[in-house]
């Protein structure tokens, strides 16, 4: 049976589906950027078979309400604790989908013994390489942002500067809110690889092989300095693996979850 649930974490209303087994052991998934619970409902049918599954729209997306600040992925990370603690999960595996790949990686690394397992699908929490005309671009806006400041006055030059960011952004940045774009802005260069090595907990990577948004050099870089680390990858697959390849990716997802590693 799937149930709707709601949350009040000081203040901030957040939505979440359950399924599976009460008494089996929880585990908590994370969609991306842009999507909501409904991303992982896949991943949610499959993960019921053997664990109860909590699939949160997290704050700012789905049905969860906008973060009070310009949070970024700790803010999450620490929102999700006190989200666990009320609900009343114990030693939850956290999986987590590029954005929420993130927030399991500073789950993970602050809380070690909080943690069963971690699954983290086409991850996003390395810093990307960059273009020389990425750089440009970024140095003449900063340039732009200086100059319409002195010579617009202050609410004009406002105006400019989000009329930019609309135009040079991502699609994800320019439907996001006002606010939502503040914390994707303050997000999306944020390296955690610093991180990965105080992961404790048996760790699965899950990979399309032709994911352009976190591509396999960043899989490979997380393999490699979280201990113990396995990575699977899927050819022809992109940032969605696991809609790009579902049986597949449900086989390795089952297999990861009922294993005593």
């Amino acid at each position: 049976m799937i149930t709707d649930h709601t949350i009040d974490i000081e203040g901030l209303s957040a939505h979440y589906v359950c399924e599976g087994d009460p008494a089996n052991p929880p585990v908590i998934l994370m969609h991306g950027w842009g999507c909501d619970a409904s991303t992982l409902a896949s991943i949610q049918r499959t993960a019921a078979l053997s664990h109860r599954v909590y699939n949160f729209d997290l704050p700012g997306f789905g049905k969860s309400q906008e973060p009070p600040a310009s949070w970024g992925v700790y803010e999450y990370a620490h929102w999700l604790r006190k989200a666990i603690e009320s609900i009343g999960i114990k030693h939850p595996s956290l999986l987590g989908h590029s954005y929420g790949g993130r927030i399991s990686i500073v789950y993970a690394s602050e809380f070690p013994a909080e943690v069963d397992k971690v699954i983290l699908v086409d991850a996003a929490g390395i810093k990307p390489r960059r273009s020389l005309r990425y750089y440009f671009k970024v140095y003449s806006f900063k340039a732009g942002k200086f100059l319409s400041r002195l010579f617009m006055g202050k609410d004009r030059s406002q105006k400019w500067i989000e009329r930019q960011r609309a135009k040079r952004g991502s699609a994800d940045y320019r439907q996001a809110s006002p606010a939502m774009r503040e914390i994707m802005s303050r997000s999306i260069n944020q390296d955690l690889t610093h991180l990965l090595p105080m992961i404790k907990a048996p760790t699965l990577l899950i990979w399309g092989e032709n994911d352009t948004a976190t591509p396999m050099r960043d899989a490979r870089i997380m393999e490699k300095r979280i201990p113990g680390a396995g990575l699977v990858s899927f050819p022809g697959c992109g940032h969605y693996s696991f809609l790009d390849n579902p049986v597949q990716f449900a086989a390795v997802l089952r297999s990861f979850l009922q294993s005593n590693s």
